[in-house]
């Protein structure tokens, strides 16, 4: 508490870097709901400027009384799906027919070479992104990986602060490297297409295992037929999996994002998920599960970070990868090199 106590101090008694609010300001802007402030903290939580760590843990340490209170939705899917579209048509749903708020959380990949996004899903996104309760952030993974952005976490934490009943996380794609996003929310959607070739061996076994809902978009017109009996080879390949120890059996629907047929019943199954997992106690478990899951993640940057600050490790560093890269040196020697520099007395 003391530390916390520290940084706090010590942030509000700085002068704003140039182009940041007063701190405070931040704290107070997220807590009244205001939309440009939480966009202007977000990006403060995804510096990687040094000077904006502090900022950044005291406005998190700040808003965090008031996070915890929305139901956090993971959604992934094949190429092609249709996510976008998907929560276009969910957004409008929850914010119109319900009258509930929404943050929906975006990731674009990164190029490996320019460490650039396009960070489109807005353009994706029209209705939505014109909806009052609706708040859409794009992020660049920047080569992080778990499907989302390397502050995803906290910036759940900001949108909860600021009162959004939902947040919707969209990843980036597919993969084993899904789990982080698995570990950040309560209920991970997997959307399917139906007709897309053999769809059950195009996707990791570790992905299905998680998921809580498995959805069939694109079910209208002629692929309707396609799409229902796909929605059965999926149902019966989910018996095969052992049961889920919280109680949730997974469901396999059928939706169009188009026309909006299913995506009720999509929603309906993350209520009754919630409400099944609130009674028997697992909610919470998983909530604590979360928690424990974003000090790792945490550990594991925070000791990346210091590893390539460290004056021995910079200097280095260059040198290995280009002896790496033209097979003078070992990826395995050049490793341990630098580890043994990182762990070296001083």
């Amino acid at each position: 508490m003391r530390r916390g106590t520290d940084i706090a101090a010590r942030v509000l008694a700085a002068p704003p870097r140039r182009g940041r609010l007063a701190p405070q300001a931040y704290v107070d802007g997220i807590l009244a709901g205001d939309r440009v402030t939480l966009a202007r903290a977000i990006t403060v939580i995804e510096s990687e400027h040094p000077a904006d760590l502090d900022l950044a843990q005291f406005i998190l340490e700040s808003v965090l009384p008031r996070a915890g209170r929305s139901r956090r939705v993971g959604i992934t899917g094949v190429p092609g799906a249709g996510k976008s579209t998907f929560i276009d048509a969910l957004g409008i749903l929850l914010a119109r027919e319900r009258g509930e708020s929404v943050a929906v959380l975006t990731v674009d990949p990164s190029s490996p070479l320019s460490k650039g996004s396009i960070l489109g899903d807005k353009t994706r996104m029209e209705r939505l992104s014109q909806e009052p309760r609706a708040f859409i952030r794009p992020s660049p993974s920047r080569g992080h990986l778990g499907g989302g952005a390397r502050r995803t976490r906290e910036t759940i934490v900001l949108c909860e602060s600021a009162g959004f009943e939902n947040i919707i996380v969209e990843t980036v794609g597919v993969g084993q490297s899904e789990t982080a996003v698995r570990s950040m929310t309560d209920f991970f959607l997997l959307l399917m297409l139906a007709g897309a070739g053999d769809e059950l061996q195009g996707i990791k076994r570790g992905i299905i295992e998680m998921t809580d809902c498995l959805a069939i978009n694109k079910a209208d017109g002629d692929n309707l037929a396609k799409a229902e009996r796909a929605r059965g080879e999926y149902a019966s390949a989910l018996h095969l999996f052992p049961p889920s120890p919280d109680g949730w059996t997974p469901r396999v629907l059928t939706c169009s994002a188009l026309t909006g047929a299913g995506i009720a019943e999509v929603w309906q199954s993350v209520l009754d998920h919630q409400a099944l997992l609130t009674a028997n106690g697992y909610f919470q478990e998983r909530r604590r599960q979360q928690a424990l899951a974003w000090m790792h993640e945490l550990i594991q940057s925070g000791l990346e970070d210091e590893f390539r600050r460290r004056p021995a490790i910079h200097g280095r560093l260059p040198e290995l990868e280009k002896s790496v890269r033209q097979g003078r040196t070992t990826p395995f020697g050049a490793a341990r090199e630098l580890l043994a520099l990182f762990f070296r007395q001083e």
